[in-house]
């Protein structure tokens, strides 16, 4: 069995390289969003042209990245979203609900700090973890039916 993981959310960290890393060796492919700020801030603009309003640049960009986005959701078999300690990602919260409503498995990576305000995203994942480490043996026990040693 291949598991198809889209990674979404927070970007200024490592989680992404820590759960790829981890999962060497299964069977799993990932995908996940355009990383580099700029890139994706500016992807509209660059392929559609410029705009002198900063709403439409960053509409351009946003409705571009959503056609990737909604790829890479609609071919996943499981969506971790991780929601970052010092940004707040909007996005990462429509992708979990986006995610949910295909009937996605979703397993969100949160702090306890943020369990209030993350309480419906919380409500419809599967599973919560907190560390990139447990969201590897989440996808070993579901490739593998093994527990962490």
């Amino acid at each position: 069995m291949t598991l198809n993981v889209y990674l979404s959310g927070e970007i200024h960290t490592d989680w992404r390289d820590q759960i790829i890393d981890g999962a060497a060796g299964l069977d799993v492919h990932f995908a996940s969003p355009v990383t580099d700020h700029d890139i994706s801030d500016d992807c509209g603009v660059a392929i559609l042209g410029s705009e002198p309003n900063k709403y439409w640049h960053d509409h351009k960009g946003a409705m571009v990245n959503a056609i990737r986005t909604r790829k890479g959701l609609s071919d996943a078999d499981i969506v971790v979203v991780r929601f970052g300690e010092k940004y707040k990602q909007w996005n990462a919260a429509f992708d979990a609900g986006y995610a949910a409503a295909l009937g996605k498995s979703l397993i969100v990576l949160s702090q306890d700090e943020h369990q209030h305000a993350l309480k419906e995203v919380h409500a419809a994942a599967l599973a919560v973890a907190k560390e990139p480490r447990q969201v590897v043996e989440i996808l070993r026990y579901v490739l593998q039916g093994s527990l962490p040693a």
